[in-house]
């Protein structure tokens, strides 16, 4: 017998062995809906495609019935010669969401450079064991954290500081205007639309904790800090409620005081239910902790008051400083975690003292000094908060490309979240063509939202894109499913 086709039957029958095997085991433990649909995407993902094949898909995404109220912006193009591989309503205005944190950190990053840090200056009067003033100078640092006051308490306690007859902290923002006029008024008492000012501590934001109790009583309240906590009145309307009852907790605020309505109910069984909340008043917040830090090394404070604008003291002399964290963290953490609160302080940054022109004035000088057009934007914040503001996806895409001819460029696109990886899209193309291959912002208001950044196709030159979706009325997270969808086809492509 032909020893080959003894081996053929040979190998044939293990293969009906296996076949029947793996029959038998997906009868007895079928994999979920969502392991097929993985796998069968997967595999669909290495159909690469040419730039018309391309087009085609992303027309086709756009036209599902479900989109047809939503206004689209698509510019894409590569990074090597500048050609525009896909284009819609990409010189129209849109409200870019937190995609405005690109054209903030680039500002930042050009006019300091990467290794700059914010320098909070202490100044003192007087000589040990007594001084008759201590003075902190706000500068707008947004790392700033309670560790540091206790730093600054212990350093003092080493020098023998017994008693301090004046301690001043000094907030040169208007102590009324730290909170953006354009912004929703429904968003300012959580963390991620609180006051931005020169005396910030703790990202002016504190975390409030309710858990269930027993059946019938009130949910009780933890904050994470008691000082920020004294801020607040809180009008507890709250129930816990029977196992499994559904969470319906919401919070209110009273604009005329701070004062928070608590009302719905947890489940007994349910897990706490936590909440980000600003600081209401940051530089009194600032001033307290310190207090309360000086305090705990035996330093005893006779008077103290926040300054809002420049204290005349003569004599002072600056005995130490806080410095900052270098601005490549601070960039990095404005764009991976979309730190609305680190983007205000970044803008606030660029303001120069000597210059009659605003912030935002500050950061189109700067960007068109790099060759970006002022015309084609309007900004009134730095994180995106705004409804007011307008981008259109061509001044996105034109700023990613100029970026990467600058010294920081690395830094720059470093310091966007990585598809599959970290920040904002950590959960966002697991799996796909272009995990680990895509960085970029995104960006979410209701009704609205936004990506860009850059692509590095496997098999096709890198890319610039944006893409804004406004006017929807679907859910931010179908909106996503569909950028991706769009994002997915751009990594597939070939030369072709």
């Amino acid at each position: 017998m032909n020893p080959f086709y003894s081996y053929y039957q040979s190998l044939k029958k293990v293969s009906i062995f296996w076949l029947i095997f793996y029959c038998t085991l997906m009868v007895t433990f079928p994999l979920k809906a969502g392991e097929i649909n993985l796998k069968l995407a997967k595999n669909k993902q290495e159909q690469l495609l040419c730039k018309a094949e391309v087009k085609n898909n992303i027309d086709k995404i756009l036209n599902q019935n479900e989109l047809k109220r939503s206004h689209w912006g698509i510019l894409v193009k590569t990074l090597d010669n500048q050609s525009t591989l896909y284009n819609l309503n990409a010189q129209k205005n849109f409200i870019p969401a937190s995609n405005v944190k690109l054209l903030t950190t680039a500002a930042a990053l050009i006019k300091y450079g990467s290794k700059y840090q914010v320098q909070t200056p202490i100044y003192a009067q007087g000589l040990s064991p007594n001084l008759t003033t201590l003075k902190v100078v706000g500068q707008g640092d947004p790392t700033l954290t309670s560790q540091q006051l206790e730093t600054l308490a212990q350093q003092l306690k080493n020098q023998k500081i017994q008693r301090i007859d004046t301690l001043i902290v000094e907030d040169n923002s208007l102590e009324n205007k730290s909170i953006n006029p354009t912004w929703e008024w429904e968003d300012i008492q959580f963390y991620y639309a609180t006051a931005v000012n020169r005396l910030i501590l703790n990202e002016n934001a504190v975390i409030l904790t309710l858990n269930p109790q027993t059946i019938g009583e009130q949910l009780k309240l933890e904050w994470s800090d008691p000082i920020a906590a004294k801020q607040w009145q809180i009008d507890n309307k709250t129930i816990t409620e029977r196992e499994n009852t559904p969470d319906t907790v919401s919070i209110n605020r009273n604009f005329e005081k701070p004062l928070l309505t608590i009302i719905g109910s947890l489940a007994i069984n349910s897990k706490p239910d936590i909440f980000g909340m600003t600081v209401v008043n940051p530089g009194k917040y600032f001033l307290n902790s310190l207090e309360f830090y000086l305090k705990k090394e035996g330093i005893k404070v006779n008077n103290s008051e926040v300054v809002y604008g420049e204290s005349r003291i003569n004599n002072l002399v600056k005995i130490t400083e806080i410095k900052s964290e270098p601005l490549q963290d601070i960039i990095t953490k404005t764009n991976q975690e979309s730190n609305n609160l680190y983007a205000e302080s970044l803008l606030n940054l660029l303001k120069n003292e000597n210059s009659e022109n605003s912030n935002i004035e500050q950061l189109k000088e700067t960007l068109t000094d790099l060759g970006l057009d002022a015309n084609l934007y309007q900004l009134k914040d730095g994180s995106g908060l705004s409804r007011h503001n307008l981008v259109t996806p061509e001044t996105l895409v034109n700023l990613l490309i100029l970026m990467t001819k600058t010294p920081e460029a690395s830094i720059y696109r470093n310091s966007l979240a990585m598809g599959g990886v970290n920040g904002t899209l950590k959960n966002r193309f697991k799996d796909t063509i272009i995990e680990r291959k895509i960085q970029a912002k995104t960006g979410t208001l209701s009704g609205n939202s936004s990506l860009s950044g850059y692509i590095n196709p496997p098999n096709y030159p890198p890319l610039a894109f944006s893409i804004i979706v406004n006017q929807s009325d679907l859910p931010a997270s179908q909106l996503r499913q569909f950028i991706d969808e769009i994002v997915i086809n751009l990594g597939k492509l070939k030369q072709c």
